[in-house]
Protein backbone atom coordinates (compact mmCIF):
# COMPACT_ATOMS: atom_id res chain seq x y z
CA UNK A 1 0.00 0.00 0.00
CA UNK A 2 2.95 2.35 0.75
CA UNK A 3 4.31 2.06 -2.51
CA UNK A 4 1.27 2.53 -4.17
CA UNK A 5 0.70 5.90 -2.31
CA UNK A 6 3.54 6.83 -3.06
CA UNK A 7 3.36 5.93 -6.73
CA UNK A 8 0.27 7.91 -6.92
CA UNK A 9 1.71 11.09 -5.09
CA UNK A 10 4.56 11.05 -8.04
CA UNK A 11 1.79 10.95 -10.63
CA UNK A 12 0.18 13.73 -8.91
CA UNK A 13 3.42 15.96 -8.22
CA UNK A 14 4.86 15.28 -11.49
CA UNK A 15 4.81 18.54 -13.85
CA UNK A 16 1.93 18.48 -16.33
CA UNK A 17 3.32 18.68 -20.01
CA UNK A 18 2.89 21.86 -21.37
CA UNK A 19 0.23 22.19 -23.78
CA UNK A 20 -0.22 22.99 -27.64
CA UNK A 21 0.57 26.21 -28.82
CA UNK A 22 -2.96 27.72 -29.33
CA UNK A 23 -3.65 27.93 -33.04
CA UNK A 24 -3.50 31.49 -34.49
CA UNK A 25 -6.02 32.80 -36.85
CA UNK A 26 -3.42 34.07 -39.83
CA UNK A 27 -4.31 34.41 -43.76
CA UNK A 28 -1.17 34.81 -45.82
CA UNK A 29 -0.87 36.63 -48.79
CA UNK A 30 2.31 36.52 -51.42
CA UNK A 31 2.58 39.56 -53.12
CA UNK A 32 4.45 38.78 -56.19
CA UNK A 33 2.21 35.48 -57.39
CA UNK A 34 -0.71 38.24 -56.29
CA UNK A 35 -2.74 35.41 -54.61
CA UNK A 36 -3.46 33.95 -51.02
CA UNK A 37 -1.25 31.12 -49.74
CA UNK A 38 -0.88 29.02 -46.55
CA UNK A 39 1.83 30.03 -43.75
CA UNK A 40 3.93 26.42 -44.36
CA UNK A 41 4.47 27.54 -48.39
CA UNK A 42 5.65 31.07 -46.76
CA UNK A 43 8.20 29.54 -44.49
CA UNK A 44 9.15 27.18 -47.07
CA UNK A 45 10.24 30.08 -49.39
CA UNK A 46 11.48 31.86 -46.98
CA UNK A 47 14.25 28.95 -45.90
CA UNK A 48 15.63 30.26 -49.43
CA UNK A 49 16.40 33.64 -48.31
CA UNK A 50 19.70 35.01 -46.82
CA UNK A 51 17.72 37.66 -44.61
CA UNK A 52 14.37 37.28 -43.33
CA UNK A 53 13.12 40.76 -42.36
CA UNK A 54 9.51 40.14 -39.67
CA UNK A 55 7.78 43.79 -39.55
CA UNK A 56 5.43 43.57 -36.36
CA UNK A 57 3.05 46.07 -34.70
CA UNK A 58 4.64 45.62 -31.25
CA UNK A 59 1.62 45.64 -29.31
CA UNK A 60 -0.15 42.66 -30.79
CA UNK A 61 -0.17 39.50 -29.11
CA UNK A 62 -0.71 37.31 -32.39
CA UNK A 63 1.89 38.98 -33.77
CA UNK A 64 4.27 37.65 -31.55
CA UNK A 65 2.93 33.50 -31.64
CA UNK A 66 3.51 33.81 -35.23
CA UNK A 67 7.06 35.51 -34.76
CA UNK A 68 7.75 32.00 -32.91
CA UNK A 69 5.95 30.10 -35.42
CA UNK A 70 7.84 31.59 -38.13
CA UNK A 71 10.96 30.25 -35.97
CA UNK A 72 9.52 26.66 -35.51
CA UNK A 73 8.74 26.54 -39.04
CA UNK A 74 12.60 27.08 -40.07
CA UNK A 75 13.68 24.45 -37.92
CA UNK A 76 11.13 21.67 -38.78
CA UNK A 77 12.84 22.66 -42.15
CA UNK A 78 16.76 22.01 -40.60
CA UNK A 79 17.30 25.51 -40.85
CA UNK A 80 19.26 27.05 -38.49
CA UNK A 81 19.33 30.47 -38.16
CA UNK A 82 20.61 33.91 -36.31
CA UNK A 83 18.15 35.80 -34.55
CA UNK A 84 18.46 39.40 -34.74
CA UNK A 85 16.35 41.47 -32.84
CA UNK A 86 15.27 45.36 -32.68
CA UNK A 87 14.19 45.19 -29.42
CA UNK A 88 18.22 44.77 -27.85
CA UNK A 89 20.99 47.49 -28.37
CA UNK A 90 24.57 46.56 -29.40
CA UNK A 91 25.92 48.00 -26.23
CA UNK A 92 24.13 45.08 -24.03
CA UNK A 93 25.24 42.12 -26.56
CA UNK A 94 27.77 40.55 -23.73
CA UNK A 95 24.80 40.27 -21.30
CA UNK A 96 22.77 38.44 -24.29
CA UNK A 97 26.34 36.30 -25.44
CA UNK A 98 26.36 35.26 -21.47
CA UNK A 99 23.03 34.40 -20.90
CA UNK A 100 22.89 32.16 -24.32
CA UNK A 101 25.57 30.57 -23.35
CA UNK A 102 24.23 29.63 -19.34
CA UNK A 103 26.92 31.53 -18.09
CA UNK A 104 24.37 33.69 -16.23
CA UNK A 105 20.96 33.49 -15.13
CA UNK A 106 17.72 35.16 -16.47
CA UNK A 107 17.66 37.49 -13.52
CA UNK A 108 21.05 38.42 -13.90
CA UNK A 109 20.63 38.89 -17.59
CA UNK A 110 17.38 40.90 -17.46
CA UNK A 111 18.89 43.38 -15.20
CA UNK A 112 21.69 44.41 -17.00
CA UNK A 113 20.57 44.10 -21.32
CA UNK A 114 17.74 47.38 -20.87
CA UNK A 115 14.93 44.66 -22.26
CA UNK A 116 11.55 46.38 -23.51
CA UNK A 117 8.89 46.42 -21.03
CA UNK A 118 6.84 43.61 -22.08
CA UNK A 119 9.90 41.16 -22.93
CA UNK A 120 7.84 38.50 -20.98
CA UNK A 121 5.05 37.80 -23.31
CA UNK A 122 6.10 39.75 -26.23
CA UNK A 123 9.78 38.33 -26.56
CA UNK A 124 11.16 36.01 -24.54
CA UNK A 125 9.89 32.96 -26.53
CA UNK A 126 12.05 34.45 -28.90
CA UNK A 127 15.24 34.47 -26.90
CA UNK A 128 14.43 31.03 -25.21
CA UNK A 129 13.78 28.96 -28.62
CA UNK A 130 17.01 30.64 -30.18
CA UNK A 131 18.96 29.61 -26.67
CA UNK A 132 17.73 26.30 -26.72
CA UNK A 133 18.61 25.55 -30.49
CA UNK A 134 22.22 27.00 -30.00
CA UNK A 135 21.39 29.68 -32.53
CA UNK A 136 22.89 33.36 -32.34
CA UNK A 137 21.04 35.90 -31.21
CA UNK A 138 21.95 39.61 -32.06
CA UNK A 139 21.55 42.67 -29.74
CA UNK A 140 21.04 44.83 -33.66
CA UNK A 141 19.75 48.37 -32.42
CA UNK A 142 21.86 51.84 -31.56
CA UNK A 143 21.90 52.45 -28.12
CA UNK A 144 19.30 54.45 -26.87
CA UNK A 145 20.85 57.37 -25.33
CA UNK A 146 22.91 57.89 -28.55
CA UNK A 147 19.48 58.15 -30.86
CA UNK A 148 18.42 60.44 -28.11
CA UNK A 149 20.82 62.60 -28.17
CA UNK A 150 20.88 63.02 -32.27
CA UNK A 151 17.50 63.40 -32.34
CA UNK A 152 17.55 66.51 -29.66
CA UNK A 153 20.87 68.00 -31.26
CA UNK A 154 21.57 66.23 -34.38
CA UNK A 155 24.21 64.34 -36.56
CA UNK A 156 27.30 66.53 -34.64
CA UNK A 157 25.92 64.40 -31.81
CA UNK A 158 27.69 61.52 -33.03
CA UNK A 159 31.05 63.83 -32.88
CA UNK A 160 31.13 63.86 -29.18
CA UNK A 161 31.23 60.12 -28.68
CA UNK A 162 34.01 58.69 -27.24
CA UNK A 163 36.14 55.86 -29.03
CA UNK A 164 33.89 52.80 -27.05
CA UNK A 165 30.70 54.45 -27.73
CA UNK A 166 31.26 54.45 -31.26
CA UNK A 167 31.77 51.30 -31.64
CA UNK A 168 28.28 50.48 -30.92
CA UNK A 169 26.92 53.16 -33.44
CA UNK A 170 27.11 52.05 -37.48
CA UNK A 171 30.44 53.00 -39.36
CA UNK A 172 28.61 54.38 -42.57
CA UNK A 173 25.27 56.49 -41.83
CA UNK A 174 23.04 57.78 -45.27
CA UNK A 175 19.85 59.95 -44.71
CA UNK A 176 18.78 60.86 -47.87
CA UNK A 177 16.04 62.80 -47.98
CA UNK A 178 13.93 59.99 -50.21
CA UNK A 179 10.35 58.05 -50.16
CA UNK A 180 11.17 57.09 -46.71
CA UNK A 181 11.69 60.26 -45.09
CA UNK A 182 8.38 61.48 -46.94
CA UNK A 183 6.81 58.22 -45.44
CA UNK A 184 8.71 59.51 -41.83
CA UNK A 185 7.37 63.22 -42.04
CA UNK A 186 4.17 61.78 -42.99
CA UNK A 187 3.82 59.43 -39.77
CA UNK A 188 5.28 62.27 -37.45
CA UNK A 189 2.66 64.70 -38.76
CA UNK A 190 0.05 62.78 -37.91
CA UNK A 191 0.97 61.84 -34.19
CA UNK A 192 2.80 65.78 -33.61
CA UNK A 193 4.63 65.66 -30.16
CA UNK A 194 3.10 67.75 -27.35
CA UNK A 195 3.99 71.33 -27.81
CA UNK A 196 4.46 71.08 -31.82
CA UNK A 197 1.62 73.07 -32.29
CA UNK A 198 3.56 76.50 -30.98
CA UNK A 199 6.16 76.00 -33.77
CA UNK A 200 6.80 77.46 -36.98
CA UNK A 201 6.59 75.51 -40.04
CA UNK A 202 11.10 75.99 -40.25
CA UNK A 203 11.26 75.05 -36.36
CA UNK A 204 9.18 71.59 -37.26
CA UNK A 205 10.85 70.70 -40.33
CA UNK A 206 14.04 71.03 -38.71
CA UNK A 207 12.54 68.87 -35.85
CA UNK A 208 11.92 66.21 -38.15
CA UNK A 209 14.99 66.33 -39.85
CA UNK A 210 16.52 65.51 -36.32
CA UNK A 211 14.30 63.16 -35.64
CA UNK A 212 14.64 61.32 -39.23
CA UNK A 213 18.75 61.57 -38.81
CA UNK A 214 17.89 58.96 -35.37
CA UNK A 215 15.94 57.14 -37.22
CA UNK A 216 18.42 56.67 -40.19
CA UNK A 217 20.99 55.78 -37.36
CA UNK A 218 19.28 53.40 -36.01
CA UNK A 219 18.26 51.53 -39.70
CA UNK A 220 21.98 51.97 -40.43
CA UNK A 221 23.39 50.14 -36.84
CA UNK A 222 20.77 47.36 -37.50
CA UNK A 223 21.84 46.91 -41.21
CA UNK A 224 25.04 46.33 -40.22
CA UNK A 225 24.65 44.03 -37.68
CA UNK A 226 22.83 42.19 -40.03
CA UNK A 227 25.20 41.94 -42.29
CA UNK A 228 28.19 41.17 -39.93
CA UNK A 229 26.15 38.30 -38.51
CA UNK A 230 25.69 36.70 -42.07
CA UNK A 231 29.25 36.70 -42.74
CA UNK A 232 29.53 33.80 -39.37
CA UNK A 233 25.76 32.45 -39.95
CA UNK A 234 24.76 28.54 -40.82
CA UNK A 235 21.10 29.71 -41.73
CA UNK A 236 19.51 33.25 -42.91
CA UNK A 237 19.40 35.90 -40.51
CA UNK A 238 15.74 36.34 -39.27
CA UNK A 239 15.73 40.46 -38.20
CA UNK A 240 12.25 41.54 -35.62
CA UNK A 241 11.44 45.05 -36.21
CA UNK A 242 9.16 47.37 -36.22
CA UNK A 243 7.14 47.02 -39.46
CA UNK A 244 7.70 51.00 -40.24
CA UNK A 245 11.55 49.27 -40.45
CA UNK A 246 11.25 47.17 -42.78
CA UNK A 247 7.70 48.20 -45.28
CA UNK A 248 8.25 48.91 -48.85
CA UNK A 249 11.68 47.74 -48.61
CA UNK A 250 13.16 50.86 -46.97
CA UNK A 251 14.51 51.84 -43.69
CA UNK A 252 16.43 49.14 -42.32
CA UNK A 253 15.61 46.52 -45.58
CA UNK A 254 17.17 49.12 -47.59
CA UNK A 255 20.33 49.62 -45.68
CA UNK A 256 20.68 46.24 -45.67
CA UNK A 257 20.63 45.77 -49.42
CA UNK A 258 23.10 48.46 -49.62
CA UNK A 259 25.65 45.93 -47.77
CA UNK A 260 24.76 42.82 -48.97
CA UNK A 261 24.25 43.32 -52.91
CA UNK A 262 22.87 40.46 -54.56
CA UNK A 263 22.04 38.51 -51.32
CA UNK A 264 18.00 38.09 -51.12
CA UNK A 265 16.26 39.74 -48.94
CA UNK A 266 12.81 39.09 -47.58
CA UNK A 267 10.83 40.80 -46.19
CA UNK A 268 7.23 39.78 -44.25
CA UNK A 269 5.19 42.15 -42.71
CA UNK A 270 2.38 40.90 -39.66
CA UNK A 271 -0.72 43.01 -40.11
CA UNK A 272 -3.51 42.49 -37.37
CA UNK A 273 -7.05 43.50 -38.63
CA UNK A 274 -10.89 42.72 -37.09
CA UNK A 275 -11.67 40.22 -39.87
CA UNK A 276 -9.28 38.12 -41.22
CA UNK A 277 -11.94 36.76 -44.02
CA UNK A 278 -12.46 40.17 -45.13
CA UNK A 279 -8.60 40.89 -45.61
CA UNK A 280 -7.59 42.04 -49.01
CA UNK A 281 -4.29 43.93 -49.95
CA UNK A 282 -4.75 47.70 -51.33
CA UNK A 283 -2.29 48.72 -54.08
CA UNK A 284 -0.21 49.73 -51.45
CA UNK A 285 -0.04 46.59 -49.47
CA UNK A 286 0.99 44.86 -52.55
CA UNK A 287 4.44 47.14 -52.45
CA UNK A 288 4.28 46.64 -48.72
CA UNK A 289 6.02 43.33 -48.75
CA UNK A 290 6.97 40.22 -50.31
CA UNK A 291 4.41 37.95 -47.92
CA UNK A 292 1.68 39.61 -46.27
CA UNK A 293 0.03 37.77 -42.81
CA UNK A 294 -2.86 38.55 -41.67
CA UNK A 295 -4.10 38.20 -38.16
CA UNK A 296 -6.97 38.87 -35.88
CA UNK A 297 -5.58 42.31 -33.61
CA UNK A 298 -6.49 42.86 -30.36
Amino acid sequence: MTLLLALIFALQTKPAPAPPPAYVPQRVYDAHQQAFTDFERMVADLTKADVIFVGEQHDDPNTHRLEVAILEGLKRRGVSPTLSLEMFERDVQAALDAYRAGKTSEDEFLKTSKPWPRYATDYRALVEMAREDGWPIVASNVPRRHASAVAKAGRTALDELSAADRENVARDLQCPQDPYFDRFVETMNSHPAPGSEKQSPEERRAAHERYYVSQCLKDETMAEAIATALDSSKGPVVHVNGAFHSDFGQGTAERVRRRLEGRRIAIVSILPVKDIDQAAPSAEDLRRADYLVYTVGK
